[in-house]
């Protein structure tokens, strides 16, 4: 098994388990995720991210993952306006829904929902789940907007999910993710493929994102030029960094996730990564896209 691979974290968000809906000549979700899961654990896949999956979905996904499960399974905290006797109450439904004991860590979706009226008291409740053995880290997922060197200080995760890719290098160039994994704090990378915008033909590209066309297309043609690929690319920037210690990718079929397991089976293109990020903000951060 390569290191890189056993590196990556497979996030099952994509994997459309809450419509369950599907044509009737293409394959069932249901049917695509028990492959997934499958190549996941035959590869070796450290984390299984399923936050993003609530009811039907946690339930279909404890059907499917493969027993004794494989990997670090991670799941998503209850929003906390809802207060710390919900937030549990949730977070111990998820487990029987995947008909887990316990998990490997729980996720806090955002720093804001901690500086609510009741942040404070579900952080303490989360960290006392801990303690008593249902999660073995507590965590919360920032945007480079929420300064995750000063939330990795105020609140001490054991895990900070950060955005990071190829294009978006922010919380590398200017030292936050090496801070934050200096601090003890396990740093795991998402959006490494920024929503696909590396992968996007150029007459695609959403019109908000034209002021960064420019910049994409000498991106790409530096890819080509050191006979790369995007995915080999992505996944070689991100399965490098050494702040790192696991990297969620987000798939939405089993041929997919073959490709991913592939592109990181092989030797790291060499490119000059430096050369590669962008800074049009608006590229940046996938929530100001319109589709």
């Amino acid at each position: 098994m390569s290191l890189s691979v056993s590196k990556l974290g497979l996030a099952a968000a994509q994997f459309g388990l809450d419509g369950m809906s599907a044509s009737p000549r293409a394959r069932s979700p249901e049917t695509e995720a028990r492959d997934i899961l499958s190549i996941a654990a035959r590869a070796r896949l450290s984390v299984l991210d399923v936050s993003g999956n609530y009811g039907r979905a946690e339930q279909v996904l404890g059907d499917l993952i493969p027993r004794p499960v494989p990997f670090r399974v991670t799941l998503s905290a209850a929003r906390a306006d809802r207060g710390p006797d919900f937030v549990e109450a949730e977070v111990r439904a998820s487990l029987r829904r995947l008909a887990l004991e316990r998990a490997d860590a729980v996720i806090v979706s955002s720093p804001s929902e901690l500086f609510g009226p009741h942040g404070a008291a579900v952080w303490d409740r989360l960290a006392r789940l801990r303690d008593q053995g249902l999660f073995a880290k507590i965590g919360v997922a920032a945007h480079a907007s929420d300064d995750p060197v000063g939330v990795a200080r105020r609140f001490k995760p054991d895990i900070l999910q950060a955005p990071a890719s190829l294009l978006d290098q922010r919380l590398l160039a200017d030292g936050s993710l090496q801070r934050i994994a200096g601090m003890g704090v396990e740093v795991q990378l998402r959006s490494i493929f920024l929503n696909g915008l590396l992968f996007l033909p150029p007459d695609r590209v959403p019109a908000q994102l034209k002021g960064a066309s420019g910049r994409l297309s000498k991106v790409r043609r530096m890819i080509a030029e050191g006979r790369s690929d995007p995915l080999q690319a992505a996944l070689g920037f991100a399965l490098s960094r050494v702040e790192a210690s696991a990297v969620l990718v987000g798939v939405t079929s089993a041929a997919e996730l073959s490709a991913v397991v592939a592109a990181a089976s092989s030797p790291p293109p060499d490119l000059d990564w430096d050369d590669m990020a962008i800074d049009d903000p608006v590229a940046l951060d996938p929530r100001r896209w319109v589709a």
